[in-house]
């Protein structure tokens, strides 16, 4: 499944990026997302990406109004260490900010580590210099993250299965394909931050103009013949629980839009 182009922005200039990535799901007290994001916009993007991770993308969801979501990326498991360390050991601005951060957040420890499900079908962002500015508009579009929890690995058969069958129907009934990850097992070279280990995850990343363009898919999905007899009950063959659905509202300076 490759990235869809206009992930993150425009065509020009855009590129894929970060072969390792974290999905991070933090539960705020009631009351305190807006801050939350004013915050981390403002004070933890630019910051984090100087010490050599990529800020991919931050969200509300849409399904929870106490949950924030974002995605960040390194080169490698050593940049990833490295980075980590600079910015939360290190760096003035996390010793800066941290117990105000801390004092919204209820739990910070649900995180995967992730990698491409094929070498072409991570993010592709703008550079991080396009960024959109702290005043921007909030977009329309919307992210979904679909987690599927499988019963092993994601192998050559299962991805060739989704890629084939899969994909296709989702697509049709309106989904923008925007990524595709798998759960990376290394193991975790930063323990002062916790990762959900030892769970085999694929997860889609798709796009919609807005949350009624999502629903007139779940509507469209629901009524498709070949989704319902066919292909919902081959992919349940893979899954070991109910998949987590993610609709995800990017922030203003998010560059991960639909």
């Amino acid at each position: 499944m490759a990235s869809n182009p206009h992930n993150g922005g425009s065509r020009t200039g855009s590129r894929t990026c970060s072969p390792i990535v974290e999905l991070r799901q933090y539960a705020l007290f009631p009351g305190t997302r807006d801050g939350f994001v004013e915050l981390f916009d403002r004070e933890f993007v630019e910051p984090q990406e100087a010490a050599g991770m990529r800020v991919i993308g931050q969200f509300r969801d849409l399904g929870d109004p106490n949950r924030f979501v974002w995605l960040r990326g390194f080169p490698d498991m050593p940049s990833r260490e490295s980075a980590l360390t600079d910015f939360y050991i290190h760096g003035a601005v996390w010793r800066a900010y941290s117990e105000v951060a801390r004092s919204k957040m209820i739990d910070s420890t649900d995180a995967l580590l992730l990698r491409p499900a094929r070498v072409d079908s991570g993010f592709s962002l703008e550079p991080p210099d396009r960024r959109p500015a702290l005043d921007s508009a909030v977009p329309q579009g919307i992210i979904v993250a679909t987690i599927y929890f499988l019963r092993g690995p994601a192998d050559t058969d299962f991805l060739r299965f989704f890629e084939d069958v899969v994909s296709p129907v989702l697509q049709g009934s309106g989904a923008i394909m925007l990524a595709s990850f798998v759960s990376d097992h290394s193991p975790n070279n930063f323990p002062r931050l916790a990762l959900r280990e030892g769970e085999n995850v694929f997860i889609v990343f798709s796009g919609f103009e807005d949350l009624a363009a999502y629903h007139e898919h779940m509507t469209a999905l629901g009524k498709n013949r070949q989704w319902r007899s066919e292909v919902s009950r081959a992919l349940m063959q893979h899954i070991r629980q109910p998949s987590q659905i993610l609709r995800l509202s990017p922030t203003s300076r998010s560059q991960l839009r639909a």
